[in-house]
């Protein structure tokens, strides 16, 4: 379990990020649409059965569309999500998802 879902935290983490572990999760997926539970698990400090549970409540929420290729699992960010929160509903989730996703200019 990471430090910031009840785990105890590492001396050299911070005590708080900006992102939520359901962000991170849906940065993963964006970068990678066919990345497996366990890899966005160990990227972002998780158990899979998190990333699985924040998987699911992001399907429910609308924001991610999970398919099945084969043996695995395929995501795809749903166009036009907004963000949850009163303060930025009014905001489509792809504008953070291009600002993290994308390589940044030199």
């Amino acid at each position: 379990m990471g430090y910031m879902d009840g785990g105890t935290q590492d001396q050299d983490q911070p005590k708080w990020t900006f992102l939520t572990s359901h962000a991170r999760v849906l940065i993963m997926i964006a970068r990678d649409p066919g990345i497996r539970v366990r890899d966005v698990a160990s990227a972002c400090g998780l158990t899979e059965r998190t990333v699985q549970g924040i998987v699911s409540d992001l399907e429910e929420g609308g924001y991610l569309v999970r398919s099945r290729e084969g043996r695995r699992n395929r995501y795809e960010i749903v166009p036009g999500a907004m963000f949850r929160h009163p303060a930025e509903s009014d905001h489509e989730i792809a504008g953070l998802l291009a600002l993290i996703t994308e390589p940044p200019t030199p």
